[in-house]
């Protein structure tokens, strides 16, 4: 498989981190396009996080409108978006491409390719909570960054885990962890 991961200025790099390891450790992901927003890097510094570098890792400037991420007609198969801005999930949902993540996210709605959100809010506002919907009924999938606390984590980084974990599975790629229940 061959994904594309965006990043946006929300907070919640951990979460970028992880599903990047994630995507790395399994062997049916092939090669990983990485795109952070304007404002990504500086949250990624702000929170102390360091993201994980690959053979398997090309990153795309966030203005490359010529790169392969932005056409239908490659063979992108999935695209998380994580952690996302209300910002960009709002462009994502009226289909304004004015940067790289928002029309890869636009080809990923139109060739019917998974697309993860990975969405970073609270409260959420009307506003949000109908461009998430209009996300959902364009065939994207929303996973609010809310971690579970069934299995008592005792740090952080299991704590958000739980989230990634799901996320990464939501893409199709199976992920062997904990699981809730029988």
């Amino acid at each position: 498989m061959n994904i594309v991961v965006a990043i946006t200025g929300a907070s919640g790099a951990i979460y970028a981190r992880q599903c990047i390891e994630l995507l790395l450790a399994d062997s049916q992901v092939h090669h990983i396009a990485l795109i952070l927003s304007r404002h990504a890097r500086d949250v990624i510094a702000a929170e102390g996080v360091t993201l994980p570098e690959s053979p398997r890792i090309t990153e795309y400037a966030n203005d490359d409108m010529w790169s392969s991420v932005a056409s239908g007609s490659a063979n992108w198969d999935a695209m998380i978006v994580v952690p996302a801005s209300m910002g960009t999930a709002g462009r994502i949902a009226s289909g304004v491409s004015q940067s790289l993540i928002e029309r890869a996210a636009d080809v990923m709605l139109k060739e019917r390719r998974r697309l993860v959100l990975v969405v970073r809010e609270a409260p959420y506002s009307l506003i949000h909570l109908r461009n998430l919907t209009t996300i959902t009924e364009a065939g994207g999938i929303i996973i609010p960054a809310s971690p579970s606390f069934y299995f008592e984590p005792h740090d952080i980084e299991t704590l958000t885990m739980t989230v990634s974990t799901r996320a990464v599975e939501l893409l199709g790629i199976p992920v062997t962890h904990r699981k809730w229940g029988k």
